[in-house]
């Protein structure tokens, strides 16, 4: 295809999606599911594009993604509950005298939130990172809970609350003048399309080159250290930016907000997707969501059939259905949706017109040939 065909059929995809949003706006009322979905879904894609970062472009198995989102979450809601309701939301212990009377703008408390986590990624990365593999995933997941406790801690309840949590968080605020509902989305585009940047630019291939092989990348000077602590250090980031857009969407938060088992449902979305593939991550995060939001709701109702009882639809029964779902999926395609692969106009193009399945026939016949020689 031509870069003029390319860029044509690129400004119609976001033609497209841009409008689609618009629609589930005007069309819609805010109670919504499609809604719920989309804003759900875009968080989420952002929570796994930055874990994709560093699992699967980068080689580094982390489960510590729920305690950099709790990070950036609460540090957005400390800096943003207006000064007027502080007094209500730390009725039982009291507010810290230095937190008292700042009220920051929300887009610079997102900011804030995910230096914050960046800067905490910085300082356990220096020990951490010289881990292997599992043990370095036991740590992240170690740091996570130990992120959970102390927001829950007696120490800090003059800021986080304790296990009261914090409410009176400001929903998302208007961008480009555009409704509050767009938020979410122009500030992921934004996000993932810096992560994209970083992965095609020569600091990814230093990523990826880590990933193959970390005796060779370092044969041809790339700077392991260096580099796992940067990869870390931008997964965090992105991380604690999705917490902030998390808490506004839920404007509350409390220690169980972020439990373990949101690293999981990431990770799910990531390996769904397919590790080292943003574009698979952006996909399975909206399938995903809708699919537990949404599509599988009705599992959770008690069905009757010509008065006949049908037996485990009940409260719960979607999530045994759901996790049954992502078995399967594991099991059998366990690529992923996209694989390591990004979404590109040549390869759709390949697939239609079976030029794919040409290359590989004779790259099989010439490798024949050749061993027939």
């Amino acid at each position: 295809m031509s870069n003029k065909t390319k860029n044509l059929c690129s400004l119609a995809l976001a033609l497209v999606i841009v409008g689609f949003i618009a629609c589930s706006y005007y069309m819609t009322d805010k109670t919504s599911m499609i809604r719920t979905v989309l804003q759900l879904g875009a968080i989420y894609a952002l929570a796994a594009c930055s874990m994709n970062l560093l699992n699967g472009v980068t080689g580094l198995f982390s489960l510590g993604q729920a305690g950099f989102m709790a990070v950036g979450a609460y540090v957005f809601a400390v800096f943003t509950i207006p000064v007027s309701k502080k007094a209500g939301v730390y009725y039982l212990y009291g507010v810290a005298d230095w937190l008292k009377n700042i009220e920051l703008s929300p887009f610079i408390a997102m900011i804030l939130g995910g230096l914050v986590a960046a800067f905490l990624a910085y300082l356990i990365g220096i020990p951490v990172l010289r881990l292997k593999s599992d043990y370095f995933a036991i740590a992240t997941l170690g740091f996570a809970e130990i992120v959970r406790i102390l927001v829950a801690s007696s120490l800090f309840n003059k800021i986080t609350n304790g296990s009261l949590g914090l409410n009176s968080i400001p929903k998302f605020t208007k961008v480009f003048g555009l409704p509050s509902y767009f938020t979410p989305f122009i500030v992921v585009a934004i996000c993932i399309t810096i992560i994209m940047l970083v992965v095609r630019s020569t600091y990814g291939r230093a990523f990826k080159a880590i990933r193959e092989d970390e005796i060779a990348a370092e044969a041809m000077g790339i700077n392991l250290a260096k580099h796992k602590r940067m990869s870390f250090i931008i997964s965090s980031f992105f991380a604690g930016v999705s917490g902030a857009l998390l808490v506004q969407y839920l404007g509350a938060t409390t220690p169980t907000t972020f439990p373990i088992a949101m690293t999981y449902n990431i990770l799910l979305i990531v390996v769904i997707g397919g590790m080292g593939s943003m574009t698979g991550s952006i996909i399975s995060a909206f399938l995903v969501t809708a699919a537990k939001e949404w599509w599988l709701r009705f599992l959770d109702v008690e069905h009757y059939i010509g008065g006949f009882h049908i037996p485990l639809m009940r409260t719960g029964f979607r999530m045994v259905v759901f996790s049954v779902i992502l078995m399967i999926v594991v099991l059998f395609w366990r690529r992923g949706i996209m694989g390591n692969k990004e979404f590109s106009w040549d390869g759709i193009y390949n697939f239609f017109t079976g030029k794919n399945k040409k290359k590989k026939a004779k790259a099989e016949a010439a490798e024949g040939g050749a061993l027939n020689e």
